[in-house]
């Protein structure tokens, strides 16, 4: 065989280098001439020189291949963190390279620290973290520039650092190319190609090793432009359903916005708005007024939310933080709205929602209770008003003459008032010269309104016109409720029972004039009828009624006498004639001391132990002599 087709045989079967020596070496053998030798040297060189041709165009090739295989890894980037362990691992292949790893700048922390290795075994490398500057890697990271070292150990271009060192040591790496990855004109990491034996690295093994860094930095920028794509989804995503939940809202609060109106306009009440209302938000509540009182109660139907009485501090809490604020509050499970016109506060309303309610939903609460808050304050209005016209008619029969008793009780008919019936005048204020003030006017008007009766102010005291016989009990009863109401003693004078129109004035003026008795005998706080008062009664009752005074005072000891035929009456008159002296009465009775003695003591059994008490005995001395009077004998 021709020794140039030899070579051409060994350029086609890629044989190994030293296989090009042997046809020269056979030549030499055979004692081949000069000439032939040389011309066998020419082309074997010629050959080496195809050889390297080809080796170059092969690894040209597997290198595109390479960056062509990283290239579609980016296409269909799933995966960042196995993209960049391709990217490294190749950068070890093709440049036959002992280790591979990439560090990224930490911009937080100031440092770059190793992100991928491979071919890797010490753990301290694995783990390493570099200074700005540090090292060959912070060197390329500081300055953008690649850098490359056969002997990286003893190479003192570098800043060397203990903890660089000794990773660098441990891993026992030696020639060590490092290049920028880029993202315009930053440097987000760096690529790396080492080796454990001292090599040097071709420009063509760094254009390679910047081209996979350049793929590097577009896989990072394309995970970290998917990432924040994937974020801004999110966002947009959840952006939507915050629109499209508060539209929801937008459209409940309108429905609700419309039903409540709807509701004042055809004249519902406070039970009408708690009921859509929970119709609208699923749940309990309770509708409360200023005093803490049940106004109404709803619940949606089906709901297994059960809404106990609430503790009172809670909710009293809650509702001045509610009038403070402006708004609802929350206090537990519950969600409490203040329901107030300007500094009136009116009462609360108490909702526990089934399901927590959206910020548009509590909205809705807080429009209800300005609804209730406008009903309320409606039919307060409403109340006054018509308490207004009571006590126009009350004031009328007082301080005008009554000249048409059918137009007067026409008038009170209408307001649900028959005069012609039993009422009594009761009269309340008290002892500190101010007056009774708002709080007891609305109080009286409620409390007369209950009682289909009338209720005005007259000169700083209340006065109530109410259907009844018994003016002491109802003065008393005036005195202690109205007393509670206001938080302090209230006296109260009754006068009655009377009928008809013309019987108003009257009975005020004795009603008023035991109101200003109680208070100057010292008995501020109570309350009682003129026919209480003894012979002060007696003296301010406009009827004068004689008999019922020693009825009243006496009664007791006539009726014992006129069932026993004693003479405990006479007993008594002589027993106050003579000062209360014994002997000198049972001398007058020509009796014994004793039987004065035990007349006395049946009178104390019939009028109570305190009879001979001072404040009592002049209204018995005056009932024995009216007595006498009405006898036609007067005793001496």
């Amino acid at each position: 065989m021709s020794r140039g087709l030899e070579y051409l045989d060994l350029l086609a079967r890629e044989a190994a280098l030293v296989e090009f020596e042997r046809p020269l070496i056979a030549a030499r053998a055979t004692g081949a001439p000069a000439a032939r030798l040389d011309e066998l040297e020419q082309a074997k060189l010629l050959a080496l020189k195809v050889r390297a041709l080809l080796e170059r165009r092969r690894r040209r090739e597997e290198e595109l291949s390479a960056l062509y295989d990283t290239a579609g890894d980016l296409a269909g980037l799933r995966d960042v963190d196995a993209v960049l362990r391709a990217i490294v691992h190749r950068a070890r292949t093709l440049l036959n390279a002992d280790v591979s790893y990439m560090t990224l700048n930490d911009a937080e922390r100031g440092d770059t620290y190793m992100r991928i290795t491979d071919g890797s075994v010490a753990a301290s490398f694995q783990k390493l973290r570099l200074p700005p500057g540090a090292g060959l890697g912070g060197l390329v990271a500081l300055t953008g520039t690649p850098y490359a070292t056969a002997n990286y150990p003893a190479d003192a271009r570098f800043a060397h650092t203990s903890d660089i060192d000794h990773g660098v040591g441990d891993e026992g790496l030696i020639a060590i190319l490092g290049v920028p990855m880029r993202l315009g004109s930053a440097v987000i990491g760096v690529l790396f190609a080492a080796n454990r034996a001292e090599r040097p690295f071709a420009r063509e093994e760094v254009a390679l090793l910047l081209s996979l860094a350049a793929h590097a930095a577009v896989a990072l920028d394309t995970a970290r432009l998917l990432t924040e794509t994937q974020t801004a989804l999110a966002e947009l995503s959840a952006a939507n359903s915050t629109i499209q939940a508060h539209s929801e809202s937008v459209e409940r609060a309108a429905d609700a916005h419309d039903r409540m109106t709807a509701l004042v306009l055809r004249g519902g009440g406070v039970d009408d708005v708690a009921a859509d209302l929970v119709d609208v938000l699923n749940g309990a509540l309770l509708v409360i007024d200023a005093q803490g009182r049940t106004l109404a109660t709803a619940r949606t139907p089906g709901s297994a939310v059960l809404l106990p009485q609430p503790d009172e501090t809670t909710v009293g809490e809650a509702v001045a933080a509610s009038r403070g604020e402006g708004r609802s509050v929350r206090r537990n499970d519950l969600i409490i709205a203040a329901v107030v016109a300007g500094a009136d506060n009116l009462g609360a309303l108490v909702f526990r929602p089934d399901t927590p309610l959206a910020p548009a939903d509590q909205r809705i609460l807080e429009r209800a209770a300005q609804v209730t808050a406008l009903l309320l304050l409606f039919r307060r209005t409403v109340a006054e008003a018509e308490a207004q016209v009571r006590g126009d008619l009350l004031d009328d029969l007082i301080s005008r003459p009554v000249r048409d008793p059918d137009a007067v009780r026409d008038r009170a008919a209408r307001l649900g008032l028959d005069v012609d019936a039993p009422y009594v005048i009761v009269t309340a204020g008290d002892d500190t010269g101010d007056g009774l003030r708002q709080r007891a006017v609305s109080w009286a008007r409620s409390f007369a309104a209950g009682r289909r009766g009338l209720a005005m102010t007259r000169d700083g005291r209340i006065t109530l016109l109410l259907a009844g016989e018994d003016p002491a009990g109802t003065a008393r009863q005036v005195a202690k409720e109205l007393g509670r109401a206001l938080g302090r003693p209230v006296t109260a004078g009754g006068a009655g029972p009377a009928r008809g129109a013309a019987a108003v004035a009257p009975a005020y003026r004795e009603a008023d004039q035991c109101l200003s008795a109680l208070i100057t005998l010292g008995r501020s706080g109570s309350g009682a009828g003129t026919e209480e008062l003894g012979y002060v009664g007696l003296l301010l009752g406009e009827r004068r009624d004689v008999t019922g005074f020693v009825q009243g005072i006496l009664g007791p000891v006539l009726d014992y006498d006129a069932r026993r035929g004693t003479a405990l009456i006479t007993t008594l008159e002589v027993y106050f004639d003579h000062g209360g002296g014994l002997a000198k009465a049972a001398e007058a009775l020509h009796v014994h001391v004793n039987t004065v003695t035990q007349r006395l003591d049946r009178v104390a059994q019939l009028l109570g132990d305190d009879w001979q008490h001072p404040r009592r005995v002049l209204d018995l001395q005056l009932a024995l002599r009216l007595n006498r009077l009405s006898l036609g004998a007067d005793h001496t």
